[in-house]
């Protein structure tokens, strides 16, 4: 997962909006959202290290993972950060538990951001720093730094959130996937510099990217949709590597 947008009791019709794009190299497998066998997860499934991106159970819990670019910290012997979704949507243990564990693990992963709670209590783990940060009210973005750090894309995609939620009398999945389809490319005084060739740090700067030279690019769209009384909707996108749609699946719990 490499960007992701929330929206917190900005609308009546959704308390809670997320919507996210899932970036990853085309040649990785993975199968859509589905009802995880003898577990109440709900996710789609990482093939080759068997965690999930993004996530919830149909008691309401969340989970989502965006990685922090940072090449020079990157550990070959890393775990597998997928597995800190799974672990969070299944675990019955205490919240603060749950958090001193992150805190006590973190080296053992190359560094990343862990969104996870409920749609009253959502709260941000940033791996490098340590520091849990809650998410209140209002519009937010989590790219590959901390949450509403001013990256051109995080930027772009909460204007064009906060613009359709104050413009639409009904908000609908399917426009909030378009909105994640946005493939212009920031310039370049305003690129982030994360230690990557400038090259490469253009090509990832859209909102929905498609990098066939560097094989990799958005491979699906997520939306999820939180009713007042408790409803979820899980709305999934999937594209090819021509950034072509690929397939839809909608899940309601």
């Amino acid at each position: 997962m490499c960007v992701l947008f929330i929206a917190k009791n900005v609308s009546t019709q959704y308390p809670l909006i997320i919507i996210a794009n899932r970036d990853e190299f085309y040649q990785r497998p993975a199968k859509p959202i589905a009802h995880w066998q003898d577990s109440p997860i709900v996710a789609g499934l990482d093939l080759e290290a068997g965690g999930t991106w993004l996530g919830v159970t149909a008691a309401g819990k969340i989970s989502a993972l965006t990685n922090i670019r940072d090449p020079k910290s990157l550990k070959n012997n890393a775990q597998s950060r997928g597995e800190l979704v799974t672990s969070f949507l299944v675990c019955d243990q205490t919240l603060a538990i749950f958090k001193s564990q992150l805190q006590t693990s973190a080296a053992s992963y190359n560094g990343y951001n862990l969104l996870f709670g409920d749609k009253d209590n959502l709260q941000v783990f940033h791996s490098a720093t340590q520091r849990f940060t809650t998410v209140n009210a209002g519009i937010h973005g989590l790219s590959n730094a901390q949450l509403n750090s001013p990256w051109p894309k995080v930027t772009l995609g909460k204007q064009l959130l906060t613009d359709y939620l104050i413009n639409t009398r009904r908000v609908c999945a399917d426009e909030l996937v378009e909105l994640l389809r946005n493939n212009i490319q920031a310039p370049d005084q305003s690129l982030p510099d994360t230690g990557i060739p400038l090259t490469i740090e253009r090509a990832l700067s859209p909102l929905f990217i498609n990098s066939t030279e560097n094989n990799y690019g958005t491979r699906c769209t997520s939306v999820l949709l939180f009713s007042p009384t408790g409803g979820i909707s899980f709305h999934e996108v999937s594209y090819d590597a021509q950034g072509e749609v690929s397939g839809k699946k909608q899940i309601t719990l």
